[in-house]
């Protein structure tokens, strides 16, 4: 989370010094100005500012916020230390990245207090163009961020749930489009747990550039996964090039300066990329696209106006707002759509010469005279019909042994042949098989052999023209 305003007003103007040792602290000479970048990485660095304590009766903390370890002195008595500084990487031991050194209050002077910041930075994982947020006294302790981690959380998890319920949407159905949104409610859901992070747990601050980099890795996929949404609805034919471009501007976001930067810019390429998509289909009047278009532009406006709000809160806010309407929608069709398999189940109970086919896509009425074959696995048949087509239905091969006509008969524990598509029969070892009108050849099971040739001979398929009597 962002510093508080109030805070950052409180810091104080630093000067980089050469350092000697004293008999109880440091002694500081050649003092210049530190500039807006107080840059410890790769260096040992001694800084020093002459502060006033701050009104009322509150107790009064230095706090260090940033990527070093670092040890600090009040008017020349030692405050505390976070990890240890050092001259190398081998003398320094990684310290927290927000660390609170609270001030007694006999150290204090009237005025014109001196204090003096020794840090380094030798084991960042990666390079950060400001890597201290802050080195400030102010009021201890720190303000809460109640709010803002509550409104994370609960963002957060509700973005997980509407994961799972497009997960099990997407196990249902296998749409693409449930597949994106779940992908796109976990890994905002993920971000806004990283988001938090420094507020749940006082990690050591080579942490700090994994975060940001994870930060930024979820944001651009974020970005990407909404662009492959967006299209998948209403532009489809440009799927393929438009994605491609996603991810082209999203990785080009990594070489803007800072990170924050990186994860706005990242961002506002999802953003820009997908309303532009939506403009489109608003143009070619396809319906639905004006409520996602003026969603998408008015996010499009607050990173413009307020980039860092955009990226530390209102990011999730904009992913669950997207993404929870769209679980609903999503319920609603699929309790319409079962309603409708729901009826046509039962128009067709009365129709014997179809068999109603219950698969991922939906429900279809197969004429049971086009079924060649029928296919057991597990809980789902594979039925094989005329002209080579092979459809899926959710039921047991059992019960289908029951349902089916007199015409199909179980010839393998796994298998039930339509006996008016038989051509031949043939011998294979001490078993048979039944040559088809259409497709391979169908296993015969030993103990099912004599039952087969039986009903073959009842069944006469072989004195229909062109049959092929076999072995």
């Amino acid at each position: 989370m962002s510093l508080p305003k109030t805070l950052r007003a409180q810091e104080p103007e630093w000067q980089v010094c050469r350092a000697e040792a004293g008999a109880a602290a440091p002694v500081l000479h050649d003092c210049r100005p530190a500039g807006d970048v107080i840059d410890p990485q790769g260096r040992e660095l001694w800084l020093r500012s002459v502060v006033q304590r701050p009104q009322g009766d509150d107790p009064v903390a230095l706090y260090v916020v940033g990527v070093a370890s670092s040890e600090a002195w009040l008017n020349g008595q030692k405050l505390g230390e976070n990890g240890r500084p050092g001259a190398s990487s081998a003398m320094e031991r990684p310290g927290r990245y927000e660390a609170t050194l609270p001030i007694p209050e006999r150290m204090w002077r009237a005025a014109d207090n001196v204090v003096v910041v020794r840090m380094s930075s030798f084991h960042g994982l990666v390079r950060l163009d400001g890597p201290i947020a802050a080195i400030m006294v102010a009021p201890y302790p720190w303000p809460s961020r109640t709010v803002p981690l509550a409104i994370a959380f609960i963002a957060a998890g509700a973005l997980f749930a509407a994961a799972f319920g497009f997960g099990v949407i997407y196990s249902l159905r296998r749409t693409g489009s449930s597949l994106a949104l779940a992908a796109m409610g976990g890994v905002a859901g993920l971000q806004a747990v990283l988001e938090s992070l420094r507020a749940l747990a006082p990690y050591a601050y080579p942490v700090h550039g994994l975060r940001l980099v994870g930060i930024w890795v979820l944001t651009a996929a974020f970005a990407v996964l909404l662009v492959s949404y967006v299209v998948s609805r209403f532009w489809p034919q440009a799927r393929r090039p438009l994605i491609a471009l996603a991810l082209a501007a999203v990785a080009a976001t990594w070489l803007a300066p800072g990170f924050d930067l990186k994860t706005v810019l990242a961002l506002m390429v999802g953003l820009v990329l997908s309303a532009g998509v939506a403009a489109v289909a608003v143009h070619r009047r396809i319906p639905g696209a004006r409520l996602p278009l003026a969603y998408l532009v008015a996010f499009i406006a607050i990173g413009g106006l307020f980039p860092n709000w955009l990226v530390d809160l209102s990011y999730f806010l904009f992913a669950l707002g997207l993404v929870l309407p769209l679980l609903m929608a999503e319920v609603v069709r699929l309790g319409r759509d079962d309603q409708e398999r729901e009826v046509v189940l039962t128009r067709a109970a009365a129709r014997p010469n179809c068999l109603t086919v219950a698969s991922s896509r939906g429900v279809e009425r197969v004429p049971v005279g086009d079924i060649v074959a029928v296919v057991g696995a597990d809980d789902y048949v594979e039925l094989r019909l005329t002209n080579g087509r092979r459809l899926l239905h959710a039921a047991r091969l059992d019960r289908l042994e029951q349902e089916l006509s007199a015409s199909f008969l179980r010839v393998h524990r796994s298998v039930i042949a339509n006996l008016d598509h038989v051509r031949g029969f043939e011998r294979d070892g001490g078993r048979g098989r039944l040559l088809m009108d259409e497709g391979a050849p169908l296993p015969i099971s030993r103990n099912r052999l004599p039952t087969v040739r039986d009903a073959l001979d009842e069944h006469g398929p072989f004195n229909r023209p062109g049959a092929d009597p076999g072995g």
